[in-house]
């Protein structure tokens, strides 16, 4: 590994019945020993990411709480800023911000938002990310850019953390990887969403293979600042058993791969707790990553063991 870290983990979680079920899930979260919880951003059955991070922060005592991620297309810089640097104060600089450029076509398509070309949409990312910086450092901010144009404003408050919350950026493509290397403080490796849907062609574009080329990208883009990224995956599936081959066996059609494919698929967990264990250990040493976000109450419940296991080793 280029930067040994110890391992941190996270749980993304969307939604609950009532106000006490979720903020009973966070601090469940809390106690298991996950480091943050998080919350992804989309039009569908899911809370508001911003009321639901402070109800999250208000009832833990050193949960980080986060988003995964923002889509910079449904708000404007300006008022992000407000939102997160708010969060940010009301949960004592807990704050991660996750930030992206969209993905999600159906999202885009029931709202209305148009859904510009991936080129257009990253490039207002990198200049929502220079407006969200520029806002959380002191006094006024100036800037013109293609997509946004701000004058003389304050932004306030300012976030607890200095010089601002740590930023989360991460995808799949080369132009995303690369504007993540530069701009994150913890970058995520996923596979492209090119369809704009989760299918075959994403599936096939997270492997083992594919990932060692996107960590690439990310270590020479980055340069000098690699050794302080933090590598981050999102881990799309967790299936905890006692019969790795038969599972394996059985999943990986539904992926489009192969059983050993699916076995070295980075972001999916198969095994035993013993078994997983071994494979997030190997992953590190071949990809540094070290911060993992499992998806859903249920997954947090059944990855807790390997949580108490490796966190903070």
């Amino acid at each position: 590994m280029a930067h040994p870290r110890p391992f941190r983990f996270g749980v993304q979680l969307s939604h609950a019945a009532t106000a006490a079920d979720w903020t009973e899930l966070a601090r469940r979260a809390e106690d298991l020993g996950y480091s943050s919880l998080l919350l992804p951003d989309h039009f569908g059955a899911q809370f508001a990411p911003g009321p639901a991070l402070a109800a999250a922060a208000g009832a833990t005592r050193e949960l980080k709480v986060g988003t995964l991620v923002l889509d910079n297309d449904y708000r404007h810089p300006v008022v992000t800023a407000k939102e997160m640097a708010t969060l940010d104060v009301l949960s004592g600089g807990r704050l991660e911000l996750g930030i992206g450029a969209g993905w999600m076509a159906s999202d885009y398509d029931q709202s209305g938002i148009p859904l510009d070309p991936a080129g257009v949409r990253v490039d207002r990312l990198a200049e929502g990310i220079a407006v969200l910086k520029g806002l959380f450092a002191p006094g006024p901010f100036s800037y013109a850019g293609s997509h946004y144009t701000i004058k003389d404003l304050d932004g306030q408050p300012k976030p607890v953390q200095a010089p601002h919350p740590r930023f989360i950026l991460g995808g799949g493509a080369p132009r995303m990887l690369r504007l993540a290397a530069r701009e994150a403080d913890i970058v995520g490796i996923n596979p492209a969403l090119r369809s704009g849907r989760v299918d075959a062609e994403a599936a096939r574009d997270g492997v083992a293979e594919t990932t060692d080329r996107k960590v690439a990208w990310v270590r020479e883009a980055a340069g000098e600042r690699y050794a302080d990224i933090e590598m981050n995956m999102l881990v799309l599936g967790t299936i905890i058993t006692d019969d790795r081959t038969g599972t394996l066996e059985s999943m990986a059609p539904m992926f489009g791969l192969s059983p050993e494919e699916t076995a070295a698929f980075p972001h999916v967990w198969i095994g035993s707790t013993a078994e997983v264990a071994e494979d997030v250990i190997a992953r590190r040493e071949r990809w540094d990553v070290s911060y993992l976000v499992v998806q859903g109450a249920e997954a947090m419940e059944a990855c807790a063991p390997i949580v108490a296991q490796l966190a903070g080793i």
